[in-house]
């Protein structure tokens, strides 16, 4: 029996060191610190969220930070004790912390934010096309939905083959559709600013701060919180770390310095030739990349950034299209939490109807990029929404690592975090402050209706985060169950969305 097998009251001997866990441990292939911080921001890391801070020029650097110091590093190393302890996911932490129901939130949630993450996502990849065929595409709401519901349908399709080769596309994708392109940004903007051209936004000292607009302000703060979710994923690994308590901090700070980079930079770079008030959410980066490319008079490798940037995202939907709703999958049927209908597998053991389902809802959310005039409005309103859905599953870590560490004293675990009450605190109040403002209208949308903007924020996660799983958790029958409550299920890390 394994120590995952073992009930929570069984006794347990004194706490281990992380030297005594790690060589009571079966042997694991070991992998650097390096190569966990390069895994880390290879999950993390995008371009996507570049055009957002770009619109705030030299104060996108404090925007970015503010949220790494007070949820990304809390998450980073909250996460670690709970997965070198607690092997499973975020279901299994939340489940022995707290109550195996609020497991299943935390794990819906997980699954549920991809529904409006994807959307958003296929958005970004088709204004990102539209510069291969017609840049005045990338405002036209009706293609933007035609091209979501293409490409999410395929990829269901591909997904349900059970494609193996999908696996390797998130590595690649980094290379190909960040680095690359995020290093060529950012080489163009300074050569564009050192041959003396003058800057589209202020690179002065006094505008490092946001401008203040009241609350709207902190809403670009709780908006970056979604970037750099994920990185309870990668803590299943510090177990593969040979010495994980000095080794997986160092990791950690490597991979959030590299991920401040790659979002800072690429960002300030767009800032530099692209004016704020022309700028969009979501053709931002070949905003950029066309105005450098026709400044240095090769405007023909704009169609080749855009099928860059377009196979970087197809690869990462393809690649976690299947992962969160597999985690749900495995809860449901050793708990019952899903219907069986929900719970069939096709010939491929993929689960195409939760698949499907899930489809049928993008669609039908992908139809407001038709209905509502402004793409990029309804780009930030999913962006904030996917934010406000998967800020649950942080709340609930948070509070189930201080019980666990409280509850389980001796449990052993591989890694153990030095002020883990007073990390769990900062990121727990971090989280409760980002959820709360992330209800006020950021300031672009200074001209339309408040309470539309806040029903439409609280409609989303009030529905899908807490409605829809407290009525599966009633409607449940023993009959749901559809597989041995005590088989191991990796559940909730299908990962981040970024």
């Amino acid at each position: 029996m394994s120590s995952m097998d073992l009930p929570a009251d069984t006794p347990r001997p004194r706490s281990r060191t992380a030297r005594e866990t790690a060589k009571a441990r079966p042997a694991t292939p070991l992998i650097t610190w390096v190569t966990l911080a390069l895994m880390t921001t290879s999950s993390v890391a995008s371009l996507r969220a570049a055009p957002t801070m770009a619109v705030y020029g030299l104060a996108c650097v404090f925007l970015y930070l503010v949220p790494a110091v007070v949820f990304l590093l809390p998450t980073a190393l909250v996460s670690a004790e709970l997965a070198s302890g607690w092997p499973g996911g975020v279901y299994r932490w939340v489940s022995e912390g707290l109550s195996k129901p609020l497991g299943f939130l935390a794990v819906w949630c997980q699954f549920a934010m991809t529904i409006f993450y994807y959307p958003s996502l296929l958005a970004f990849v088709a204004s990102t096309i539209s510069y291969v065929i017609d840049p005045a595409l990338a405002s036209n709401g009706v293609y933007t939905a035609i091209v979501i519901m293409v490409l999410y349908w395929t990829g269901v399709w591909v997904s349900s083959r059970g494609t193996k080769a999908l696996a390797g596309l998130s590595s690649w994708g980094l290379i190909i559709g960040t680095l690359v392109p995020g290093v060529v940004l950012v080489v163009l903007g300074m050569v564009f600013l050192g041959q003396g051209n003058a800057s589209a936004a202020p690179m002065s000292a006094s505008h490092l701060m946001p401008a203040w607009t009241g609350l709207a302000s902190l809403v670009l703060i709780v908006n970056n919180f979604l970037s750099y979710s994920g990185m309870e994923m990668n803590a299943v690994h510090v177990s593969s770390l040979k010495n994980p308590a000095k080794e997986y901090p160092k990791s950690m700070f490597l991979a959030m310095g590299l991920v401040l980079l790659i979002f800072i930079l690429p960002a300030l770079a767009i800032s530099w030739v692209v004016p704020a008030d022309q700028l969009s959410l979501t053709a931002g980066v070949m905003q950029a990349f066309d105005a450098f490319f026709g400044h240095f008079h090769v405007g023909w490798l704009t169609p080749i950034a855009a099928v860059m940037l377009v196979a970087a995202a197809l690869g990462g939907m393809l690649t976690w299209l299947a992962g969160p709703s597999k985690g749900l999958l495995e809860i449901s049927r050793s708990e019952g939490y899903l219907p069986p209908y929900l719970q069939k597998l096709n010939k491929n053991g993929i689960q195409q109807n939760i698949l499907v389902t899930q489809g049928v809802v993008t669609t039908v959310i992908a139809l407001m990029y038709a209905l509502i005039p402004n793409v990029s409005n309804v780009y930030w309103i999913f962006s904030t929404i996917t934010t406000q859905v998967y800020l649950i599953v942080y709340l609930l870590m948070f509070v189930a690592a201080m019980r666990l560490r409280k509850l389980q004293p001796d449990h052993p675990r591989g890694y153990r975090v030095p002020a883990l009450p007073l990390l769990c605190t900062v990121g727990l109040l971090a989280s409760m402050a980002a959820l709360v403002i992330g209800f006020v209208p950021p300031s672009q949308f200074g001209n339309g209706s408040v309470w539309a903007y806040v029903g439409v924020i609280a409609g989303g996660l009030i529905i899908l985060g807490l409605l829809v799983p407290y009525a599966f958790l009633k409607l449940r029958k023993p009959s749901w169950r559809t597989q041995n409550a005590d088989a191991p299920a990796a559940a909730g890390q299908g990962g981040g969305a970024a």
